[in-house]
């Protein structure tokens, strides 16, 4: 049977970029970049002014000049009036250039303002500033004309927008959203709006994934199948050419009516492994069509469904849009409480997650009746994944934690 670590690798193995598309700004967001911005000029442009003030000559403040005859005002956007006499200064708002002749800003709060009868303004500064460049945002000084702002495999996110935003990036080459196909299998399932039958549950596992890949940045489309081996025969070829990859849930397992691995392989799809060393979800099938779709066959059991998803196609998903990603993304947690698991499999421990004061992500263990309760998902925040080679794990272990919340 097949470990975690190869299983990740053989999935991983199979991730190829998907195609690009290039859209206008507000349509990237949420996309990966896959192509770089660069500056199109300093960060910032120009000497900035940072605080509502009066621009002056630091050498003048150096040599014990404490009063300077305001001379004019200067906005934001507005274009700058040189200082030409260092006995003088310009009234300046936060944005605007820095005038030549003027290298220090001196704020409001530091600098008194007195009106002369002759009908000139002076300006006397109380609060000398402490060397030149006082309260001004130097050209160049956070990046350079050129620099690259956003690299390729960024997310991009309401700042990177922004950030492609001020350089007049009207577009953005991102990666096209990998299209998924998933396919509910089992005659027990109902639609939504059908009253099962006391032996019948509703199709919520399809729901759950198709969900899922919308979140990840895919985009997905329902379909199911009976326990049929012909209508399984006849509707799977389609969908392995038509999308990039196809999720199944259910009929992978050992059951008289786990129809689904000799349908695959009758479609032309190659298996890499079937089964994993792992509770939940050992039954995982994964393969690859030669001209098609990779396949994720996931055991029907909704959490061993959500276990197989988190960790392993929610990386695929991710891979294929943003190559440059490392290539797992799990982050770590430490174990709240003492926890023992006897077989020698890697187990995947139902958490909640939360931060404590001195900086430690806590996992506490949540209960769940087996891969069957759906419901034990809503107070859990993620997956502890607990190695094969242990057995007792004492609070306080640090381990992988595949977060879904």
């Amino acid at each position: 049977m097949t470990t975690v670590e190869e299983a990740t690798r053989l999935v991983l193995s199979t991730v190829r970029s998907l195609p690009v598309e290039r859209l206008p700004l507000p349509d990237a967001l949420g996309r990966i970049l896959r192509e770089a911005v660069t500056a199109d000029r300093d960060f910032p442009p120009f000497n900035r002014v940072a605080m509502d003030g009066i621009a002056l000559s630091y050498a003048a403040v150096a040599q014990g000049q404490t009063q300077f005859e305001v001379v004019g005002m200067q906005f934001a956007g507005q274009s700058p009036t040189p200082l030409t006499n260092p006995a003088t200064t310009l009234e300046i708002m936060t944005g605007a250039m820095l005038p030549p002749g003027a290298d220090t800003v001196v704020r409001y709060e530091d600098v008194d303002i007195a009106e002369h009868t002759d009908g000139r303004r002076v300006a006397t500064v109380r609060v000398l500033p402490p060397k030149a460049g006082h309260n001004v945002h130097v050209q160049a000084s956070d990046r350079h004309q050129g620099d690259v702002l956003l690299p390729e495999g960024t997310l991009l996110g309401p700042a990177e927008v922004a950030v492609a935003a001020t350089v007049g990036a009207t577009h953005l080459v991102v990666a096209q959203r990998p299209h998924v196909a998933v396919v509910s299998t089992g005659d027990e399932l109902v639609e939504l709006d059908q009253a099962p039958l006391p032996y019948q549950i509703r199709r919520s596992n399809s729901y759950m994934l198709q969900a899922a890949v919308w979140q990840a940045g895919g985009r997905a489309e329902r379909f199911h199948f009976n326990d049929d081996p012909e209508a399984l025969r006849q509707g799977l070829p389609p969908l392995l050419h038509q999308y990039d990859a196809v999720l199944l849930s259910g009929g992978v397992s050992m059951g008289k009516a786990d129809f689904l691995p000799a349908a695959l392989a009758e479609a032309g799809v190659e298996q890499l492994f079937h089964g994993v060393q792992q509770r939940p979800g050992k039954p995982f099938w994964f393969g690859q069509h030669p001209q098609g779709a990779v396949v994720f066959a996931l055991p029907g059991n909704p959490v061993s469904t959500f276990v197989n998803y988190c960790r392993y196609a929610a990386p695929w998903l991710r891979a294929v849009q943003q190559p440059t990603l490392p290539q797992l993304e799990a982050t770590y947690a430490v174990l709240a409480a003492d926890f023992t698991f006897n077989p020698p499999v890697t187990h995947f421990l139902l958490v909640s997650l939360h931060s404590t004061s001195d900086g430690r992500l806590l996992a506490t263990p949540e209960r769940a009746h087996g891969s069957g309760d759906l419901a034990s998902l809503l107070p859990s925040s993620g997956f502890l994944e607990l190695p094969a080679a242990q057995s007792v794990f004492p609070a306080g272990t640090v381990l992988p934690v595949w977060r879904f919340r």
